[in-house]
C-alpha cells in the first residue's frame, strides 16, 4: 500500500490524473495505473501522466499512460494542463517540457488559455509507422452496411488516421475505432478521428484513442486532422477543430510547426491510496 497527492485536471473534457514526482520519482505498474484511470473503481481518467525532473537544463518531463496502462509519447491536451500547471506555480507565462517526443515548448494566453507548440508532423509509413508501404486509397473499412475509406495517415506524437466524411453523425466511431485501432496495418494501433469539413476554417470532430477510447477531445487528433485537411487541400492554415468537449484553435504553419490553444481546468487535488 502506498499513498500519494495527485492533481485532476482537463482540457475540453479530457480529463488527467496528473501525479507530481519532481520530490519523489515512483513507478506504478501497468494494472495499478489501469486501476487508477478506471472510471468506476478508481480516480477514474483517460490518461495518466507524471510530472519528473529531466537531464536537460532543468525542464520537467513529462511521461503520459493510457488508461489500458500502454504509455504513450504525446498527448496535446495533457501537456497544455500540466504546462498551466506549472506555470501558475512559479507565476510564469510560458515554460518547456519534456517528453518522448522531444521539447515542447507552452505559453499561457490569458487565464486558463494556453497555446502548445508541436513538433513537425511525420507522414512516412515507417514513421506513423504502418506494418508496410501502402496505398491510402485501398484502404476500406466496414461495419455492417457502413464503410469508411481513403484515410490520411500522419504521426503528431502518437499515430493518427483520419477521415474526413459528410455527415459524421452517420457513423458510431465506437463500433468502428476498435476495428480500426486493432487493424494489422498498423504495428502500435493508432487513433481514429471523424472528420466533417463545416468550411475551410472549422472541422468538426470525433475521436476514438488508442488505448482510451472515444473521448470528449484529443489535442493530437485536432492537430492531424488540421494537418490533413491543409495537405488535402480541404482546409486554410488557421482552424477551429469543434470536439464533443469544445474547441481547440490549431494553427499549421507554413513551417509545418503546429500551434495548438485551448482552455484548462484544474478541477480538483486529493490523495490516493494504492
Amino acid at each position: 500500500m502506498s499513498e500519494f497527492e495527485f492533481i485532476k485536471m482537463n482540457g475540453l473534457g479530457n480529463d488527467f490524473v496528473i501525479i507530481d514526482q519532481r520530490h519523489n520519482e515512483f513507478d506504478l505498474n501497468l494494472n495499478q495505473i489501469k486501476f487508477i484511470c478506471n472510471r468506476d473503481k478508481g480516480i477514474g481518467c483517460d490518461q495518466l501522466i507524471y510530472i519528473r525532473n529531466s537531464p536537460y537544463f532543468g525542464y520537467p518531463q513529462l511521461k503520459f499512460y493510457n488508461s489500458d496502462g500502454g504509455e504513450i509519447n504525446a498527448c496535446g491536451n495533457g501537456t497544455r494542463c500540466v504546462a498551466n500547471y506549472l506555470m501558475k506555480e512559479d507565476s510564469k507565462k510560458d515554460i518547456r517540457v519534456i517528453t518522448n517526443d522531444g521539447m515542447l515548448s507552452c505559453r499561457s494566453k490569458s487565464n486558463n488559455i494556453v497555446s502548445v507548440f508541436m513538433n513537425k508532423p511525420r507522414f512516412g509509413w515507417r514513421q506513423i509507422p504502418l506494418s508496410k508501404d501502402i496505398d491510402y486509397k485501398t484502404i476500406e473499412f466496414s461495419y455492417n452496411e457502413l464503410k469508411v475509406s481513403n484515410p490520411f495517415f500522419v504521426n503528431i506524437g502518437n499515430p493518427h488516421a483520419i477521415f474526413f466524411l459528410d455527415e459524421i453523425k452517420k457513423y458510431n466511431i465506437s463500433d468502428f475505432g476498435p476495428i480500426i485501432e486493432h487493424d494489422n496495418i498498423f504495428p502500435e494501433k493508432i487513433n481514429v478521428s471523424f472528420a466533417e469539413l463545416r468550411d475551410r476554417n472549422h472541422i468538426v470532430l470525433d475521436v476514438w484513442e488508442r488505448g482510451a477510447g472515444r473521448t470528449l477531445a484529443c489535442g493530437t487528433a485536432a492537430c492531424a486532422t488540421a494537418v490533413a485537411g491543409k495537405e488535402l487541400g480541404l482546409s486554410d492554415n488557421n482552424v477551429k477543430v469543434s470536439l464533443p468537449g469544445g474547441d481547440l484553435e490549431i494553427d499549421y504553419l507554413d513551417n509545418k510547426n503546429i500551434i495548438m490553444t485551448g482552455p484548462t481546468k484544474l478541477d480538483y487535488k486529493d490523495r490516493y491510496t494504492i
